[in-house]
């Protein structure tokens, strides 16, 4: 295969992918995802003052962002500390979520 062949192959295989388009929604997704951890600590930090209670349910939603997050890495990337990541989020959002649940039923 010679040097225009494959730049000719090359530019096929990307003619249906907007390159710009797909970083421009994956740095969105970053940033609207950091806004959104630090929008929840400070509401849960509101909450904690005001009101001298914090639901747990919001956290829960965003820990299991996080550990869809570095699964969905690790699915891809195959790499151990993506893994190792993933599963210390999995974690958290599970102990959100028994957190919530018990508060929810008034134990907590």
């Amino acid at each position: 295969m010679n040097r225009e062949e494959i730049l000719l192959k090359a530019q096929h295989e990307g003619k249906e992918k907007d390159l710009a388009d797909l970083e421009a929604q994956k740095s969105g997704a970053w940033i609207a995802y950091i806004i959104g951890v630090l929008l929840l600590i400070t509401v849960d930090t509101v909450n904690g003052f005001v009101l001298h209670y914090v639901n747990r349910g919001a956290d829960f939603a965003l820990f299991s962002m996080a550990f869809v997050v570095f699964l969905t890495k690790y699915i891809r990337l195959r790499k151990t500390h993506e893994l190792i990541v993933a599963v210390i989020w999995g974690v958290l959002a599970l102990s959100m979520l028994v957190v919530w649940i018990l508060q929810l039923t008034g134990v907590v």
